[in-house]
């Protein structure tokens, strides 16, 4: 039989979908009506008052440096590369606190469920304290670790070969960039993709052929040795700059500051303890029949975990991974309570300067909101690759 023709559409009152787009134009006229009262109210008792407002500022010449930050800057620049700044900082402590907050908080979370009293018992008084604790106050404490408990920089810690830990900060050995570095890139991006490469074939030939082929450990070898071996070929250009002590500093390498190293810290600890609940809740909420299966099969505690557990968990474990991403991101904005120069920081200063509150707020709000928008459409692009899918 021949299929039905399609119904068509009633543009009538009688009809609910024209009464739900007529309901919708409605509302949103109603919001555009009501957000054009409130900047024409707003724009009229500035001017009533003369306060000046507009965006004109962005261009003008910033006046105030900023202590530390990845791109050149001179106060004679302008207000937006000033806000550039600040917004790589906050981005360079964020994908940082993302990286190893997800490694210790799978770490932990991993504990929470060992067999051993005393991993099991460390893991969750680790949870239970720092999830109770401000994370401002973990700022705090953190800087005040940092500039009072460590040595001065004429007598710093060497935790390893060419590593400085002081109240200055941390001093780190640094490549000296030359032009054959290029090819050492090239070679770290083709490692990239071959480690990718073999991960799948490996991950194919386990669900395939049922042939358990390492993955990690060829994986970082590729990525390793691949950018040396293009290194090697380019000629071994430049060389590494390592920081030297003097009798009263130290000179050369690179540095980050106690105020990045104080954000770091409290940003990793705090989310590891919530990332550990994550990850305890998403192994838990696999069915116990695959434990039983894995037992049946032979598989150890640790294989059980990382070949039957983890992967099945993480269907779980991304929506809510992904709001402790969001949280870790927007909470970088208490950077400011303790110096470091972030978006906040650069925009309270910019503020201050030129009296424009609307016009910065509006800044950080938008900065933050492409932020926080970008971190779910990434997340959300990697939870439709790991979900199930019905053959």
């Amino acid at each position: 039989p021949s299929a039905p023709p399609p119904k068509a559409r009633q543009w009538s009152w009688r009809s609910k979908a024209f009464r739900n787009i007529v309901y919708q134009v409605i509302a949103l006229v109603a919001v555009v009506a009501i957000g054009a009262y409130l900047v024409h109210n707003t724009l009229t008792n500035m001017r009533a008052r003369g306060i000046q407002s507009g965006f004109d500022f962005i261009l003008q010449p910033a006046g105030f440096s900023i202590g530390e930050s990845l791109m050149e800057f001179d106060s004679a620049e302008s207000y937006a590369k000033a806000f550039a700044v600040g917004l790589s900082n906050t981005f360079r402590v964020a994908l940082a606190g993302c990286f190893f907050a997800t490694a210790l908080g799978t770490l932990i979370g991993v504990g929470r469920l060992s067999r051993n009293f005393l991993v099991r018992s460390l893991s969750g008084a680790y949870v239970d304290l720092l999830r109770n604790v401000p994370l401002l106050l973990q700022l705090f404490i953190w800087y005040f670790v940092l500039t009072e408990l460590l040595p001065a920089i004429e007598a710093p810690l060497t935790p390893l070969p060419g590593l400085f830990l002081s109240k200055n900060g941390l001093q780190f050995p640094i490549p000296v960039w030359a032009p054959g570095h290029v090819w050492t890139l090239v070679g770290l991006a083709v490692g990239v993709v071959a480690a990718i490469g073999w991960w799948r074939w490996a991950t194919m030939q386990r669900i395939v052929m049922a042939r358990d082929l390492p993955r990690f450990l060829p994986a970082v070898l590729l990525m390793v040795l691949l950018p040396l071996l293009a290194w090697w070929l380019a000629g071994m250009p430049g060389g590494i700059d390592r920081p030297e002590k003097t009798e009263i500093n130290l000179v050369g390498g690179g540095a980050v500051t106690p105020e990045y190293l104080t954000v770091l810290l409290g940003l990793t600890f705090y989310t590891a303890a919530y990332i550990a609940e994550v990850v305890r809740s998403g192994v838990q909420a696999v069915p116990f029949g695959q434990h039983e299966a894995s037992a049946a099969l032979g598989l150890n505690r640790g294989l059980e975990l990382r070949l039957v557990l983890l992967p099945q968990a993480l269907r779980v474990i991304i929506p809510p991974m992904t709001n402790q991403y969001l949280n870790l991101t927007k909470n970088s904005s208490l950077a400011v309570a303790v110096g470091y120069p972030d978006l906040v920081s650069i925009s309270n200063t910019s503020l201050n300067q030129t009296g424009r509150a609307i016009e910065c707020i509006a800044i950080v709000m938008a900065c933050y909101l492409t932020l926080s928008l970008l971190t779910s459409a990434a997340m959300n692009a990697y939870n439709q690759r790991a979900k199930l899918r019905e053959l």
